[in-house]
């Protein structure tokens, strides 16, 4: 067992290393440095807050299961970042590319990814056709995170995870 969670660090660190590494460009720097905030506090709550106070019926509906689903979401996140401490990539590997003002609490799990995730999963259940929109622009934030050197690719996997499954529970519960 021992073993197999040493295969699966490597792994992991080894991912983290060509998505971060090997991946780096100016354009990319500047664009994913960017859409990160996607995946934020202040765009996922105030974005459904406003879909949900302003958008039509059904759309309202679906911007106030965002929202609880956020909301929700976030207390996992909570304990898992208290019960499992971990240390972000760039402060425990050298050479890490990062950027300005980099977040200095535990990396496991991404709350940006969870966010966004629990943010686009109730709008793709309510229209799937959304998937090819919202689907790769959470891909894109949860790459963002292992690119900026913020996250594991477990901990966006585990935020992905959480969010997703949380969302699509709210949605379930909801009818």
């Amino acid at each position: 067992m021992n073993r197999l969670l040493q295969k699966l660090i490597q792994l992991d660190q080894q991912l983290f290393v060509g998505i971060n590494g090997r991946l780096h460009r100016s354009f990319l720097n500047f664009w994913l440095y960017h859409l990160t905030h996607l995946g934020g506090a202040w765009f996922t709550i105030l974005s459904t807050l406003f879909i949900w106070i302003f958008a039509p019926e059904p759309w309202n509906k679906v911007g106030l299961q965002a929202c609880v689903a956020l909301a929700i979401s976030h207390i996992p996140v909570a304990l898992a970042k208290k019960t499992y401490p971990r240390v972000r990539p760039y402060l425990t590997l050298p050479g890490t590319n990062t950027f300005r003002n980099p977040l200095t609490d535990h990396s496991f799990p991404s709350g940006h990814t969870t966010a966004i995730f629990s943010v686009a999963m109730p709008f793709m259940a309510a229209q799937p056709t959304l998937a090819l929109i919202l689907g790769p622009v959470a891909l894109i934030v949860a790459i963002s995170r292992i690119y900026l050197g913020l996250h594991y690719p477990s901990d966006v996997l585990a935020g992905a995870l959480i969010g997703s499954s949380v969302a699509l529970g709210t949605v379930a519960l909801w009818a």
